[in-house]
């Protein structure tokens, strides 16, 4: 009796770990233009929680809201219209602030609502995966390149329209390997924004992006999770919260000074790992 409690204590901690490890991939892989699906597919393969593949699934995407929430916390008063401190123009700015991101998000929205189960059938390979990390890293590092000097150096200098066009590149994130921060500053700076609005625009934009995922996610699978399933769950939520502050801080204070690069040189190689150990392994 004491070896089976044993084994199954050494089981909830094994899979606490795993949960903690997961976050932590998460936090990190999320806010920066790596693609957090390409980490999370090679981490699944060492590090793969003991549950069913549904509970599995719905976990990695119910943790963004943990991420979701750094983003909350460390822009609120930017995003908070009711801010007391702010004077009438202020607040109405921070309303045009998210009419924006509304507007930026329907196109991603209703495509995803309508297709997503097709897109995950056609295109969630480690193949596509890895193709996509290093086409991407290349544009990247392409772009950087360029050497252009942005037009839109401030977030209220983006137009509606604009907002449209950025949120049609995150359109493109449905695609496995992608990067949805990858594919929103890509497509905002291809636009003529600086880095720096390109990257707030890309947080601020996966507020109701990640949120509708998630949300959609826990219909789809339902409610019914066991006491220890919901603390994975937890547990993984508040390790991206944690890790998520910390990165988004670290990343907006790095493009002050520095491009994108060397993300792009990163995601090729990591694209190149992708596909050598799923193909030559």
């Amino acid at each position: 009796m004491y070896w089976r409690y044993f084994d199954l204590e050494t089981f909830s901690l094994l899979e606490i770990f795993k949960a903690v490890i997961l976050g932590i991939v998460q936090g990190i892989t999320e806010w920066l233009p790596v693609s957090s699906t390409g980490h999370m597919i090679l981490i699944n393969e060492f590090i793969k929680l003991n549950f069913s593949n549904t509970f599995i699934n719905t976990f990695l995407v119910v943790i963004q809201f943990g991420s979701i929430l750094a983003v909350l916390v460390i822009f609120f008063r930017k995003l908070n219209p009711f801010d007391s401190a702010k004077n009438i123009k202020q607040k109405k700015e921070t309303v045009r602030l998210w009419l924006k991101v509304i507007i930026a998000v329907i196109p991603s929205g209703v495509i995803g609502i309508l297709f997503e189960d097709d897109i995950d059938r056609v295109f969630f390979n480690s193949t596509v995966v890895a193709i996509a990390l290093i086409v991407y890293g290349i544009i990247m590092i392409g772009l950087e390149k360029r050497n252009k000097r942005p037009k839109y150096k401030d977030f209220s200098q983006v137009t509606y329209k604009l907002a449209l066009c950025i949120g049609l590149f995150q359109c493109l994130a449905l695609i496995p390997g992608t990067s949805r921060s990858g594919s929103t500053i890509i497509g905002a700076v291809l636009l003529g924004t600086s880095r720096y609005v390109a990257a707030e625009f890309s947080f601020f934009l996966a507020i109701p992006t990640m949120l509708g995922a998630s949300a959609l996610k826990l219909l789809k699978a339902g409610f019914g999770f066991t006491g220890f399933e919901w603390l994975i769950l937890g547990v993984g939520s508040v390790v991206a919260f944690v890790v998520s502050i910390v990165v988004i801080k670290f990343f907006m204070d790095y493009i002050k000074k520095h491009d994108f690069k060397v993300f792009g040189y990163y995601r090729i190689v990591l694209g190149i790992v992708v596909l050598a150990y799923f193909f030559l392994l």
